[in-house]
């Protein structure tokens, strides 16, 4: 008898994040048995994941789950799963925009979604927060593309673009903009905005902890002391966004902004929360551009004579990202943020897991 099973699985990549993507229906309904798969496919409990398909960062360690919709309104569920690359957890409490951007496509070629002649628009509804997202994709003939001119800095090369417009970006986790009630407030000696938009963050300014927001992720995962800091403000934060202790967990994220070095509207720099990202995570992105529509706090008032409709360049430690922020008078004037994003897939097959007796 054969001592592995075979679960289906497709490897992509969705912005700078990658990892495997499996239909809903292949793996166990129970989060607590679906959650111990997940571990060991991807290997976690050792720093390379050396035993399964984890990239051993972050970025690689990372799972999207897909299925038939279960909320009105939304084409498909895509539930994410955050695997940590030491320690045997999941957490599904966050979404991931750069996973999400490979979700239509994903669903497009399971035949979840029929594409559409020219561009599919894919309502994919985030089980994580709840919220819906509108991925366009681009599919001349009906058929679906890959290959295109779109570049997205951390990414090398050039690929077809995925338009995600953020039309539910607020309240992902409490279900309102500002959990504490205020746009601005200090924690630890650390003026703050506590944002809950596609995803919970802590935002701050880098000239707070005598930084300029443009170092890069290696010199500030080097700063042990500026790392606690940091943690003590988030884990204080959590607390006054109704988070609880989340120590662990990885919501919220922090976020330091500084000057711009090359241009751009702001120099970002986003973690993960005890990493700094290489690039900027997508959700992360949206938070702060929601955040700059508020002009008490920490990202308005860096920008005091923006105007909307904006388009805005975050600089961040590979590059630069770029979003669109609209307000939508009709929705009594909600933010809607757009990001361009491009996604690939790697690998088709399936995933090794040892049988259990």
């Amino acid at each position: 008898m054969d001592d592995q099973i075979r679960i289906p699985c497709v490897m992509m990549r969705g912005g700078t994040s990658k990892g495997p993507f499996f239909l809903q229906r292949d793996l166990p309904a129970d989060p607590r048995q679906r959650d111990a798969l997940l571990v060991e496919i991807m290997g976690s409990g050792h720093p390379l994941q050396i035993d399964g398909i984890g990239g051993g960062n972050t970025l690689s360690s990372k799972v999207a789950i897909v299925g038939p919709s279960t909320r009105d309104g939304a084409d498909v569920d895509y539930l994410f799963a955050q695997v940590n690359v030491l320690d045997r957890v999941v957490d599904t409490g966050p979404n991931c925009g750069n996973m999400l951007s490979a979700v239509g496509a994903f669903a497009i070629e399971q035949g979840l979604v029929p594409a559409e002649s020219g561009e599919t628009r894919v309502k994919v509804h985030n089980v994580n927060t709840g919220k819906i997202i509108e991925a366009r994709v681009q599919t001349p003939g009906g058929e679906l593309r890959y290959q295109g001119d779109a570049s997205i800095d951390g990414v090398p090369g050039t690929a077809a673009p995925v338009y995600l417009a953020f039309l539910e970006a607020i309240g992902a986790k409490t279900g309102r903009l500002l959990p504490s009630g205020t746009p601005q407030e200090i924690i630890e000696g650390v003026p703050v905005s506590l944002i809950d938009g596609a995803t919970p963050v802590v935002i701050a300014r880098a000239e707070t902890f005598g930084l300029t927001g443009s170092e890069s992720a290696a010199r500030l995962d080097g700063d042990a002391a500026f790392l606690a800091r940091l943690e003590a403000v988030r884990i204080e934060a959590g607390r006054r966004m109704g988070l609880g202790d989340v120590g662990g967990s990885v919501l919220p994220k922090p976020v330091l902004i500084g000057a711009p070095a090359q241009g751009g509207t702001l120099a970002v720099r986003y973690f993960t929360p005890h990493a700094c990202h290489t690039s900027l995570a997508t959700t992360g992105a949206v938070s702060v551009a929601i955040a700059a529509t508020l002009p008490d706090s920490i990202v308005g008032a860096a920008l005091p004579e923006l105007q909307f409709p904006a388009d805005l360049t975050f600089e961040h430690p590979t590059g630069r990202m770029d979003v669109r922020v609209e307000i939508d008078l009709a929705a009594g004037g909600t933010p809607v943020v757009f990001v361009t994003r491009t996604c690939r897939r790697l690998f088709e097959g399936a995933a090794l897991v040892r049988r259990r007796n």
